[in-house]
């Protein structure tokens, strides 16, 4: 295969990811209340946002293909060890399943410290120190923000509460 060929696919596939979502996904499955009073807080919000942004990013990689020259030569792939890259993609599978299976359990806020640190150290950081305090950090920062200046409830678990 060619990169404008792997670009191409990859761009119409984002296109319609994005078409789904935008189609389907959000209007059947993601509700939000008719009262919220700042559209940023209501639930469609970063799905829409998300979505379309998708969308853009596929666009722009079919434009950018179209543009490139048809190149004789194929690609050569740079994945050395295929089990290890089939084991690390298992891996981030396994760590997305038991985001969901401990949020309701610990809480939004430490699932994600949790899933932040297990994270770095799968695709093997340079910089364990900074991605420590940056998974600690991070979750604490947005919960402050979203539970005491929007008002927004975050889920908490049933072990331990933030104020």
């Amino acid at each position: 295969m060619h990169d404008r060929t792997i670009q191409l696919q990859l761009g119409v596939g984002a296109i319609l990811a994005a078409a789904f979502l935008l189609l389907v996904a959000i209007p059947v499955w993601v509700s939000s209340p008719s009262n919220v009073p700042n559209i940023i807080l209501s639930p469609l919000f970063w799905p829409w946002a998300l979505a379309g942004l998708t969308g853009i990013t596929g666009l722009g990689m079919v434009v950018l293909a179209l543009r490139e020259p048809v190149s004789s030569e194929p690609v050569i792939s740079d994945v050395d060890d295929r089990t290890n890259a089939w084991r690390r993609l298992a891996s981030i599978a396994a760590v997305m399943i038991a985001t969901m299976l401990l949020m309701p359990r610990i809480g939004m806020v430490w699932t994600s410290m949790l899933v932040f640190i297990v994270t770095a150290f799968l695709v093997g950081t340079s910089h364990p120190k900074t991605a420590l305090i940056s998974a600690v950090l991070v979750p604490l920062v947005l919960y402050a923000f979203f539970a005491h200046v929007a008002g927004v409830a975050i889920p908490q678990g049933d072990f331990v509460r933030l104020p």
